[in-house]
């Protein structure tokens, strides 16, 4: 009769968490347990604020409250408005946006080389982004796209790719920094303003022709650029921990992901 007595309790419990651990194959969590008194405490609680608000909105002190709004109601629209245009000003004259669209295009020269090498693509000399900076710092020749003999820049120094950058950059940027109005003497018309000029040049699929759209692109476009410069970041602690290029590291981390990450790079040091 013994060996029909149901297990005990806590028994049962391992047994569930096994039980579910096995279904969803992580059997990393197979220790993992949780009693409904503690999923009824997390919702109580999570249930709180609400209820709070309610009560709050529903009873005397809730109506004396939305009153007081109501009088100041117009004076906090006018502040917000006020607020909202020196915001508006603001981001036009901020370089947030530039420094973003640098982080996402530097960003993607940092990715495809390596992805290339890696797909064998293309068999470049050195595909990781900061070990090319040191071969040039160095004095290196390196091949132009891995093709053998295509030395364009790559047996030049650092001071005269610098030279280089600096006179392809002048024209862009000397258009940005004195307006768009800096292209008109060459007939050039672009109807919107410095950090957005439109027109055929910077918007030949007209994605500003729907007011819309365009503000959703523009706020894309922010939240894009604010992620690479976040992940340029992470380029940068990766290079300096592990000596990998970014995309070298995910495949190790994808790889094992317990062996591969930032506390035992750390802990290698």
């Amino acid at each position: 009769m013994s060996l029909l007595r149901p297990p005990p309790p806590l028994l049962r419990c391992e047994r569930a968490a096994l039980t579910f651990s096995s279904f969803h194959g992580i059997n990393s969590f197979s220790r993992f347990k949780a009693s409904w008194q503690e999923v009824a405490g997390v919702v109580v609680f999570s249930a709180i604020p609400f209820t709070a608000v309610k009560a709050i909105a529903n009873s005397p002190v809730g109506e004396e409250l939305q009153r007081r709004m109501e009088e100041k109601k117009k004076l906090f629209k006018d502040n917000a408005s006020k607020l909202k245009a020196l915001s508006n000003k603001a981001r036009m004259e901020s370089f947030e946006v530039l420094h973003a669209r640098w982080a996402m295009l530097a960003a993607l020269g940092a990715l495809i080389p390596e992805i290339l090498d890696l797909i064998g693509a293309f068999h470049f000399v050195e595909p990781v982004w900061w070990r090319v900076g040191y071969s040039k710092l160095k004095g290196d020749t390196l091949d132009y796209l891995g093709i053998p003999g295509l030395h364009l820049a790559g047996s030049q120094g650092v001071l005269i790719i610098a030279i280089c950058q600096a006179l392809l950059m002048v024209g862009p940027e000397y258009a940005r920094f004195c307006g768009i109005e800096a292209l008109e003497p060459l007939g050039i018309y672009l109807p919107g303003d410095i950090n957005y000029p439109g027109g055929a040049l910077f918007d030949p699929l007209n994605l500003s022709q729907d007011p819309v759209a365009f503000e959703e692109l523009k706020i894309k476009e922010i939240k894009n650029g604010r992620l690479a410069m976040v992940a340029w970041l992470g380029f940068y602690a990766q290079a300096a921990l592990t000596g990998k290029g970014p995309v070298h590291n995910l495949l190790d981390h994808i790889s094992d992901p317990f062996h591969y990450n930032l506390l035992s790079a750390l802990k290698a040091m």
